[in-house]
């Protein structure tokens, strides 16, 4: 299991990621001899944009896999996915749907679930860092991540039973639009669990 998991590791970095370290949602493999047919999205605006909450999960994903390989070449990969991410973020931190996405009068809907994600990611990565400024950094994204999520302007309240609102889950198909999704309420509260663990010295 770890040798396939670390297989998929590898030929994710070596495929997903364009040059300034953002990702494809989607890579389709040939059946007949591995080699990649197409590179494409299924719940981005486009094939080559950047779908947030698929960046998100590559900082996770690297972060994690670091974690368990101490390999530091996927230490490097969460390290340019997240700053990839960091470098297109609206003022309040929580992305867009798709960084990509064209605006309109009618903004696009913000997704908190790839803010949720990002933060408990980054939250761990800071501790991998050997960089002092950078560690910080993170950790400072992060923070400032979660007090936002933790506004009037994302938080439920009395609205429904979720955690949080304003996440988006499948645009193209028109489902879960502006809506409060569970992974968006889990790593929300993983990260507030990370932040307590580092704020009591962990």
């Amino acid at each position: 299991f770890y040798h396939i998991a670390v297989s998929h590791a590898d030929r994710t970095m070596q495929e997903h990621f364009r040059a300034d370290g953002s990702c494809y949602h989607v890579i389709d493999y040939s059946l007949n001899d591995n080699s990649v047919r197409h590179r494409q999205t299924a719940q981005g605006y486009a094939d080559e944009s950047t779908w947030s909450r698929g960046q998100a999960w590559a900082i996770y994903g690297y972060t994690m896999v670091y974690r368990e390989t101490r390999d530091v070449r996927f230490l490097e990969v969460a390290c340019q996915s997240a700053d990839a991410y960091l470098r297109r973020l609206p003022e309040d931190m929580v992305p867009y749907w798709d960084f990509d996405a064209p605006m309109s009068p009618l903004l696009p809907p913000k997704d908190a679930s790839a803010a949720a994600v990002t933060a408990s990611a980054l939250i761990e990565l800071s501790g991998y860092v050997n960089d002092e400024i950078k560690s910080r950094h993170y950790l400072d994204v992060a923070i400032a991540m979660l007090e936002n999520l933790s506004s009037s302007a994302y938080q439920s309240g009395t609205v429904n039973t979720a955690f949080l609102l304003h996440s988006v889950g499948h645009m193209p198909r028109g489902r879960e639009i502006d809506a409060s999704i569970m992974y968006a309420d889990y790593y929300y509260i993983e990260a507030l669990l990370r932040l307590r663990t580092v704020n009591k010295g962990g």
